[in-house]
Order: structure tokens, then C-alpha cells, then sequence
């Protein structure tokens, strides 16, 4: 039978699969994260999210490599404070969706690098739009003069009329439901996770087989499915766990931790005691 690569890197989407609901780590996760990187295991977020948690992450976990955010629009390197890789929306393409959601009054924010703008009265959905790193403004079309980074229509009124007013925009369009909240991340078509993290394991000249990822979300797919081993969790859509074809535990049950164990941590032991 043949022998399984050895993992030297770990790629962990945040939301439904390394965060809790409270935005946290738990301490099986922490602990197996650790105990990879002491075995000098590289670590990357793979984020649809801005820079706030991921920043915050990589300090706290003492992270080994830069991340990946806004769906892969962002590869940031924190500690250095250096960008790696930018592909922004062509200001062309962002006009015509910020002149919508201005006209209709539907809740936006426009994120560019390491901040989200967003129109004044725009509802609160999630609380790291009180953070440092959000700003309202009067109006976005008299602020946003660049192209930028990503674009997130927040709730179901700004999904649905993005998704009947912008069917051709030669944009990238993703849908995403948490619960009953919807939201539409619009990027760059070069922008995915996948392909930001072939970029980051060629920089690292780390092969495919030799990554393990793991994620929930439609937008996690094709990276889940370009690893070497690529997990969905148990708490992924159903049509998420049927495209990649294997699973871990839950976000809710440490599945990055068992999947970190019985990938990484088991097979290293059985090396040394060989």
C-alpha cells in the first residue's frame, strides 16, 4: 500500500471551521495548531474575511506564514506588515455596484486592503463591523476613487438585488447563507482561495499533496478539492461535503484538531518510532 505524503502545510478557512460563534479558538484547536508548528508544519488562514481576525490570529497563534483574505483578493503578510499579492475590482466593474447600492440604499461595504467602508446607517450584522478596522461614510461614491479590493452586499434585500440587476458583470459573485444571514462577496474573477493558495505553497515550494485544507463554505471548494487533503466539516452544506468527499468533525466538535491529529500529528509520531 502506498504511503500517504507527509503534510507540511495546513490551510484553515476561519468562519464554520478554525472560529467558534464567539469568534475564538478553542483550546483542542490552539493545542493541535501548536503542536504542528513545532513540528515545523507551516499554518495559513484562508479567509473570505477582511484583515481584522485575520491579523489578530496570526499573532495570537503564532502563525508561520502571511494570510490569505477577502476570498483570496488579499495575501497579507501581518508581522512585516507587507502586502504579497492584491487583485482588486477594475474600478470600472465596482462603479456601477456602488452607484446601486447608494441609489437603492442597500446595506454594502467596500473594503480596500485592511479597511471595509461602509454608508452611514448601514445595519449591523456582525460585530466585528463595530471594529477598528470598519468606517462609515456619507457617501461611497464620493469616497471610493481606487479600485477596490472586494465588495460584500450584506443581507438578503442587498443579495437579491445584486443577484436580478448584476447576472453578466464579468465579476466574481459569491453566495454565502449563515443561518438566516445572506451575504454576496463580490471579487475579481482571478480572486479565489485556491488559487491564492497555489501561489503561497509555490512561493514555499510546497507540492498540493502535500497540504491538507479544510473549510465549510461553497467558496472553500475547489481549494479543498486542489489539497492533497481537503476536508469539509460536518457542519459544511450538504453540498459542500458531497463535492469534496471527505469530512472532518464540526467546528462546534474540534474537527480542525482532529483532522490536525489524525493527518499530521499521528503520522509524524509513527515516523520518529519507526
Amino acid at each position: 500500500m502506498r504511503k500517504a505524503p507527509r503534510i507540511d502545510l495546513i490551510a484553515l478557512d476561519l468562519d464554520g471551521t478554525l472560529l467558534d460563534e464567539r469568534d475564538g479558538v478553542s483550546a483542542a484547536n490552539r493545542q493541535a495548531i501548536r503542536a504542528a508548528l513545532d513540528l515545523g508544519v507551516r499554518v495559513v488562514l484562508v479567509t473570505g474575511r477582511g484583515a481584522d481576525a485575520p491579523a489578530r490570529l496570526v499573532r495570537e497563534l503564532k502563525l508561520n506564514l502571511p494570510a490569505i483574505c477577502a476570498h483570496g483578493a488579499l495575501t497579507r503578510d501581518f508581522l512585516a506588515g507587507r502586502t504579497l499579492g492584491h487583485i482588486p475590482v477594475p474600478y470600472a466593474l465596482a462603479r456601477p455596484l456602488i452607484e446601486h447600492a447608494e441609489r437603492h440604499r442597500l446595506d454594502v461595504a467596500v473594503y480596500f486592503e485592511e479597511r471595509f467602508l461602509c454608508l452611514a446607517g448601514t445595519t449591523v450584522f456582525m460585530e466585528d463591523q463595530r471594529g477598528l478596522h470598519w468606517a462609515e461614510v456619507p457617501s461611497l461614491l464620493e469616497a471610493v476613487h481606487a479600485p477596490p479590493t472586494f465588495l460584500r452586499f450584506l443581507g438578503q434585500e442587498a443579495v437579491e438585488s445584486v443577484r436580478a440587476t448584476f447576472p453578466d458583470l464579468p465579476l466574481h459573485f459569491k453566495y454565502e447563507t449563515w443561518g438566516e444571514f445572506q451575504e454576496c462577496a463580490i471579487t475579481s474573477r482571478e480572486a479565489t482561495k485556491e488559487r491564492a493558495l497555489q501561489q503561497l505553497c509555490a512561493d514555499f515550494q510546497v507540492p498540493a499533496e502535500r497540504v491538507l485544507a479544510l473549510g465549510d463554505s461553497r467558496n472553500d471548494v475547489p481549494m479543498l478539492q486542489w489539497a492533497g487533503v481537503g476536508l469539509a466539516m460536518a457542519n459544511a452544506l450538504p453540498e459542500v461535503r458531497e463535492a469534496v468527499g471527505r469530512t472532518t468533525a464540526s467546528c462546534a466538535q474540534d474537527g480542525v484538531a482532529k483532522a490536525i491529529e489524525t493527518y499530521v500529528l499521528v503520522p509524524q509520531r509513527k515516523e520518529k518510532s519507526a
